[in-house]
Formats: C-alpha cells, structure tokens, sequence
C-alpha cells in the first residue's frame, strides 16, 4: 500500500519539480495543512480516550488521593484541621487555599476524576461497538500460504479433500470454534482446494471490555455515594438513645448533596451492652464477647423493635448500616458546690488509653462559683506501682477506682473558642488537688465536693449511608472476573487446506496465528492433525471393513 501511494505521488507531481533531478533523488514533500477548531477538538478527543492518557489520569488520580489519607480533611474532624493549621502558620493557610483539607472536594480533584469518567467512556464504547461487529463478523478466508505462519504442518493423506474438510470443520465447531468453510478454484495452475478457517478466544476481548466497563461502573457508584453519602460517629450511654440527626452526631460528614433534610428520621435506644473478656491466664484480657441490643424505630411514632448489633453484624435502619465499632466506661459523679447545692449530676464518657482500658475523661463544671473542673483517670481493675503508677490490669470493673484531679477558676467557655470535651484548658485555673477514689466515696475541698457513685457502659457507632457500595461491590468481582477471563484467555486462528496433488493423493496442510503477544498454537495444530489423522483411520477402518464384507460375500458366491 506504501508503494503505490508513494507512485500515486509520483504521477501526480508537476514535472517543474523532478525535471532536473533523476528518479532516485525524488522525494515529495507533503505539508499537514493547519487545523481549525473542528480539527483541534477532534485532535483533543482522539488523545483524551486513548488507552496511554486513561492510564496517566489513573495515576494521577491515585496520587491526588494521597494527601486525603495524610491530612485531616474537614469533612471528617474539622477541629483537627483547625488545629493542624495553628500548629503550622505559614504551611497550613497555604494547603487551606489549594484544598488539600477537602481533597475529594476540591475542583482540581473533580477534573481529574471527571476526565478520568470521560476517557475511559470514550474509549470503551468505541471498542464494544467494534467487538460486537467482530464477533458477528466469520472467520476469514484461509490463506493460500499457509506455510508462512506462525506454526505449519503439511501431510499427504488418502482420503478425499471435501471427507477432511467436512470431518474437521464439524469437530471443530464442537469443541466452541467459529468455523468458516469454503473452496478455491484453480487459477494459474494452482489446482484450488477445499478450506476451513477457524477461530477462538473472543472471550478475551470481551473479558477485557467487561473490565473496563466494571471500572465506569465503579466510578459511577464512588461518585454516587460521594455525592448523596454521608457517615457519622456517636457515642451512645447504655440507657440513653439516639436520634439521627445532625446535632446528635459527635462528628459527621456528608457529601456534597446530602443534606439534614435527605437523613431519615429514626432512632435507637442502647437498652444492653454486654462484653465478656477472657480470664484465663493463655489469653487473659482477650475480648470474647460485645453485643449492644437497641430498640429501633424507624420513624417518629412508629412501634419499636428489638435489635442486636455485634461487630462486624451492622444492623440496617432505612437504608443505613448502623456498626458497632468501640465501647468504655462512664463513670458517674454527683458535683455540689460550697453552698452544698447539686450543680452536677450525670455519667462521664471516658476514653480508653490501652487495651486494659485504662480511661481518662474531663468534667467541667461551668454554673458552679467558681467554676470547677476535674480530670479524671478511671481504672476498671486498679493497681499502683513505682513504674507506671495507677493503672488498669484486666478491662472488666473488677476494682473499679477513679483518680481526679481538680481545679477552679475560669473554664474559657466564654470565649468564643470551641473546645473538646474531653480536654481541660488550666491556664486561667488554680488546682485543688488531687485524689483517688472508689465507689460511694466523697471528696470534700473548700470549693464544694465531688461523690464517685459507680459506673455505666457506652458504646461507640458508626452510621453510614452509601447508596453506590452495592453497584460498587458488584462492579468489583465483576472486574475481577472479567479480568481473570481476559488473562487466560488467548484468541488464535487456525486454517485447513486439503487439495489433490500431481499423484491423486490429498495434500492437507494445516496453519495457526496467535492474536494474542507471545501466544502459542502449535498445540491447536497439532489438535486439528490429530481430528484429521482420527478421519483417516475412521475412512481407512471402514473401507477395510467395506472390503472384507465384499471379499465374503464374493466367496460365498464362489461356493455356490
């Protein structure tokens, strides 16, 4: 085809060009002509969904993701972002400006996501159009050289050309290949023939379509949980409920087009929650058992229903999972001020430190005068020693204690600078004192006292809405199969030529071609030898057979 393009040039140039210069010299300068805008963009589109560019928007994507798992994003703990930008001045408003404490959000991370979505659409589609017009398209026609493939095999047999072709191209079919017959007539002292051109392992290309279609479908799902998705923590005191709302939430984030109007009204009640550790000295300490029974109500009024939520056994509320994922103490104080009036009188979550569930937790006190506040150290099995003072040695309330310390003062709730419950600013307070105590015991200072009345239990929930982790899920092992096919699969051609040769024998040769890199078919060559040498002896059996049924029938006659 370069060759006769290249006369085709040749003829149509002015002979002002090649007149002074002999044939070999000749070279024809061809100019691409400017594009237009129509020709840009087509230029853009062609690279945009090509396979080189959605592997580079892959990547980049990947990339892009990085900084969400380093940093804090504001979605998720909006006061660590905060934090983290006092902590680093000049660093901090700077990422703040870029997004990269919102990355998912941010407008550099929706393009590349978005042309990501694009490319592979772009290029996928195109393909699946093609692939379906190939696999309704037949085998094409075998070569008349054949000796010129990637494996050959020719053989002289006694049998007749269209006996071969017919038993071959039957077999084949069985076996799942796409088969093709035909016959040539004899052109130029070529004597013609009878072939079969035969075909597999378009499942290859259509495991690899169904990958690249699992991904867009993967993509949809993630922007759609992205978009209208939302998750939340709480932390509920065994007797006390929720209500799913916002205000409710200890952090919650949502996406972008979820709102407090889209989250459905229901609610639960943390009636139980049952833990059991294991006490033997092999394992000592080792959960064996968290369970939270709730009562569940799916909307305002509606009747309640008993529910039990174990690790990893979410329960589902109107389209969310509701998942168990931590528990603790909260020990229960009743705070009177030196007029000996109750100015406080509730359960306290504290926080676990290690795996004896060694807690700490902060009581603030603001409507008392002075104010009063109180860190607090709870040890579900207390112990003292010289190394690491008090401390937990076994996670259930065996020897419940609690180690305070108090203060009074100025809390800063006034101004204006949100704090954590569980931390106490002491910069405007002067300390009391510290004391340990147990269950039932007073502590009595000169601005009021404190009671340790005993203990109670929370836990710790997470509730998600996703409404893309099904179609993504499905999505997944889908690409993992298809994926799977694509790899074991391997597309190859084979043909067939049976003709007569110059001595009345049929002259069969045999061809394959792998479509695939580095495939192999001298093994399907070899099968389709083997149906035509089967053929052969199934002919020769039944002419032997032929023979011998007319060799007794003519001695029969003989005898008669």
């Amino acid at each position: 085809h370069r060759a006769v393009a290249r006369l085709h040039d040749l003829a149509s140039c002015d002979d002002s060009r090649i007149r002074d210069r002999p044939m070999s010299a000749t070279r024809v300068e061809t100019v691409a002509p400017p594009l237009d805008s129509q020709g840009f963009l087509r230029w853009a589109w062609r690279q945009l969904t090509s396979m080189r560019v959605a592997l580079i928007l892959l990547f980049a994507l990947a990339v892009a993701s990085v900084p969400g798992s380093i940093l804090p994003q504001r979605g998720n703990n909006p006061l660590l972002v905060d934090e983290w930008i006092d902590q680093q001045p000049t660093l901090g408003p700077l990422l703040d400006r870029l997004g990269f404490f919102d990355v998912y959000g941010a407008p550099w991370f929706a393009a590349i996501y978005l042309l990501l979505f694009v490319s592979l659409i772009g290029c996928v589609l195109p393909r699946v159009g093609h692939h379906w017009t190939a696999m309704r398209t037949p085998p094409p026609i075998a070569p008349r050289n054949l000796d010129r493939m990637q494996a050959f095999s020719c053989e002289t047999v006694d049998i007749a050309p269209a006996d071969v072709s017919s038993h071959v191209s039957q077999e084949l079919r069985r076996r799942g290949w796409r088969v093709r017959t035909g016959s040539d007539t004899a052109v130029d002292g070529d004597p013609g023939g009878v072939w079969v051109s035969a075909e597999k392992g378009y499942l290859r290309e259509t495991g690899n379509l169904i990958f690249h279609l699992a991904l867009v479908l993967i993509l949809v799902a993630v922007a759609a949980g992205g978009l209208f998705g939302w998750r939340g923590n709480v932390i509920v005191k065994e007797g006390n409920g929720f209500s799913n709302t916002l205000t409710q939430y200890d952090a919650w984030g949502g996406g972008r087009l979820a709102t407090a109007d889209s989250i459905p009204p229901f609610s639960f009640t943390l009636d139980d929650f049952d833990v059991e550790f294991e006490r033997s000295e092999a394992q000592r300490g080792a959960p064996r058992l968290f369970e939270a029974r709730v009562a569940v109500q799916n909307e305002p009024g509606a009747g309640a229903r008993e529910e039990l939520i174990e690790v990893n056994s979410p329960i589902s509320i109107a389209g969310a999972k509701v998942f168990l994922v931590g528990h603790g103490y909260a020990p229960s104080f009743i705070v009177r001020d030196s007029s000996g009036d109750v100015v406080f009188d509730d359960d306290v979550v504290f926080l676990p430190q290690d795996g004896n569930f060694t807690s700490t937790g902060v009581i603030k006190i603001p409507d008392s005068d002075p104010q009063l506040g109180f860190r607090g150290l709870f040890l579900p099995t207390s112990a003292i020693d010289d190394i690491r003072g008090p401390h937990s040695v076994f996670p259930d309330a065996d020897d419940p204690s609690v180690f305070l310390s108090a203060w009074y003062g100025d809390l800063g709730l006034d101004s204006g600078v949100p704090q954590s419950i569980y931390s106490l600013s002491t910069d405007e307070m002067e300390q009391i004192g510290l004391r340990a105590l147990v269950p039932g015991q007073v502590w009595e200072f000169a601005q009021g006292e404190i009671e340790f009345t005993g203990w109670t239990r929370w836990s710790s929930f997470q509730i998600a809405f996703d409404p893309g982790k099904e179609a993504a899920l499905v999505a997944s092992v889908l690409a993992m199969l298809a994926l799977t096919v694509s790899l074991f699969t391997r597309r190859r051609r084979i043909w067939l030529r049976a003709r007569d040769d110059e001595q009345g024998s049929t002259l069969v040769s045999v061809a394959g071609l792998s479509k695939s890199e580095a495939g192999d078919v001298s093994e399907d060559v070899r099968a389709v030898q083997q149906i035509a040498a089967d053929e052969i002896a199934g002919h020769t059996a039944a002419s032997n057979e032929t023979t011998a049924t007319e060799t007794t029938v003519n001695d029969d006659r003989e005898r008669e």
